[in-house]
């Protein structure tokens, strides 16, 4: 949409890079034309894209919870892009980089990255993408990783979710899962579990306190599950 703005100067001089149109005026006054663009996009299941900022939805819970298959079913569903945390970190292992291997020593023993490498891992996908629309899923997982988003990027998500489910049955799905990822085989499941069990309760408290949680009960079916997250993206517009 274009915008058509009009002021009176007597000393602006427009650049060339400038959509600027000067017109002289009676007492050496001169009139000049802004045009601006602004991008547009239809609203699409309530959320609107004419949007400064990303939209930022944290997705939090433990190894086999589920978030992944719900994030698949928000992008179809509300047109978010998923970024998980786990898979730009694999993606630079793949690189063969030395950060791809001092990553790569991190998980193999269950611990967590560190924060500052995650959150520019996120930040360049981020600043790629043409979206404004982001899930994040698995971070932050520590009150560190939440307080280097912040720094970093500048900005706190819109939204959380939390998917909640019981340690037994998440250690069924992670094992059973088969996707020949080196962290599924049930040491390193259980490592996961209790770093997330001890880091991520003070993450899940802060984010409670501002009034931006959404805790899910991630047990049944995927569809059942996800009909008690889409109120949640639907209110927003």
């Amino acid at each position: 949409m274009w915008r058509r703005l009009s002021f009176i100067s007597s000393c602006i001089h427009p650049r060339k890079s400038s959509l600027l149109q000067v017109h002289q005026a009676p007492q050496g006054l001169k009139f000049v034309e802004v045009f601006t663009t602004e991008i547009v996009n239809p609203v699409k299941d309530g959320i609107s894209s004419i949007q400064k900022n990303p939209f930022i939805t944290f997705v939090l819970g433990g190894p086999g919870c589920g978030k992944g298959t719900q994030c698949e079913k928000i992008v179809e569903t509300f047109g978010f892009t998923h970024l998980s945390a786990g898979d730009l970190l694999r993606k630079e292992i793949s690189s063969n980089s030395e950060n791809g291997a001092m990553i790569l020593d991190i998980i193999k023993n269950g611990n967590i990255v560190p924060s500052e490498v995650t959150v520019k891992l996120i930040q360049r996908a981020i600043e790629s993408s043409e979206n404004y629309k982001f899930l994040i899923d698995g971070f932050p997982r520590s009150d560190e990783n939440r307080i280097a988003f912040e720094r970093i990027m500048g900005m706190e998500p819109e939204v959380v979710l939390f998917f909640d489910c019981p340690e037994k049955e998440m250690v069924k799905r992670v094992l059973s899962r088969n996707q020949g990822r080196i962290d599924d085989n049930i040491d390193t499941v259980k490592k996961r579990l209790e770093v997330f069990a001890r880091l991520n309760l003070p993450v899940i408290n802060y984010y409670a306190e501002k009034g931006k949680l959404h805790k899910i009960n991630a047990v049944g079916d995927v569809d059942e599950i996800f009909e008690k997250v889409r109120p949640i993206f639907a209110a927003y517009k």
